[in-house]
């Protein structure tokens, strides 16, 4: 027993010793990885599957340790085809984790080539106060509403279980989509590149639903699932309070005004783009008090030699 502690203990030094920079990297980049992954099942069933996964580890060590061969053998074996059934049973979890790690942080839209369409942004422009003069009616008047706004993620899934609509944003047109008796009320509106593109759409249950408020509706938790199955926002008019809510990254805020909801979606859907040394590439270079003396005196000398 001694001599296997002491091996185990030399064992231990000679990597202390091995250790160098590329190595205490390769440290820091997987201890993150193994707290993203930790913080992105906390409080779903798979924390409960993953303890038992640990304990079943910590049996297979302290067997081997101490030389329990039978109960050695099945932990080992229980281990070794673990992967697999891991799959099997994350299933619904390692599909939410890739689609979160394909919604990556850089927003490509302020790099130049990627992004949005080049007149997105002016139809965003018009189409915010719009949205946001159509949102507090429907809230004035207690009409039920979803609405929701792609950004980088694609829901094709959503828009095909949908009625394509394709449209110019109008407050009229978001008042008749919503009106309860009209066949499209039920169901999200969704928006792309500030045209309205969809109606009657199904969205996505919520991961976590019994955590959530019993007091909210089925419209704020599909716009929680939404949220937390994209990086969409989604906006929602409660029908018994008119309150207005915004959905994102998995989390609802509640008691928006119209103001603080245009200055929301501005700040969001209008970001300020960095100065980069491309961005004026392609467009006129402002006028410097310098040039315009130089422009002045160029007009000067051109209307003298015309005189002449």
């Amino acid at each position: 027993m001694l001599d296997a502690i002491r091996n185990y203990l030399n064992a231990f030094s000679n990597v202390i010793h091995s250790i160098g920079l590329i190595d205490i990297v390769d440290i820091v980049l997987l201890t993150y990885l193994i707290y993203v992954v930790l913080k992105m099942i906390r409080e779903t069933r798979a924390s409960q599957l993953l303890k038992g996964i640990l304990l079943l580890v910590v049996a297979y060590l302290i067997s081997d340790f101490i030389g329990l061969k039978a109960i050695s053998l099945i932990t080992g074996e229980l281990l070794s085809v673990g992967f697999l059934a891991l799959v099997i049973i994350f299933q619904p979890e390692l599909r939410r984790a890739l689609e979160k790690f394909g919604q990556t942080t850089l927003r490509f839209s302020r790099l130049p080539f990627f992004g949005q369409p080049a007149d997105a942004r002016a139809r965003w422009e018009q189409t915010i106060p719009i949205l946001c003069d159509s949102v507090a009616e429907l809230s004035r008047t207690n009409t039920g509403a979803l609405i929701v706004i792609e950004r980088s993620t694609r829901l094709g899934e959503q828009i095909s279980n949908g009625t394509l609509v394709n449209a110019v944003p109008s407050l009229e047109l978001f008042c008749n989509i919503f009106y309860p008796k009209t066949p499209l009320h039920d169901g999200a509106v969704i928006m792309r590149d500030g045209m309205i593109l969809a109606a009657a759409c199904f969205l996505p249950k919520p991961q976590k639903e019994e955590l959530i408020d019993k007091h909210l509706g089925s419209r704020h938790r599909a716009a929680i699932g939404m949220s937390e199955n994209s990086d969409a926002l989604i906006l929602v008019v409660s029908e018994e309070t008119g309150q207005i809510s915004i959905a994102e990254d998995g989390r609802l805020t509640r008691n928006y005004t119209r103001d603080s909801l245009n200055e929301y979606l501005t700040a969001v859907l209008l970001p300020e783009i960095p100065e980069t040394p491309w961005n004026g590439l392609f467009k006129e270079r402002e006028k410097t008090p310098s040039d315009q003396k130089k422009t002045d005196a160029d007009s000067r000398k051109a209307g003298k030699e015309d005189a002449s």
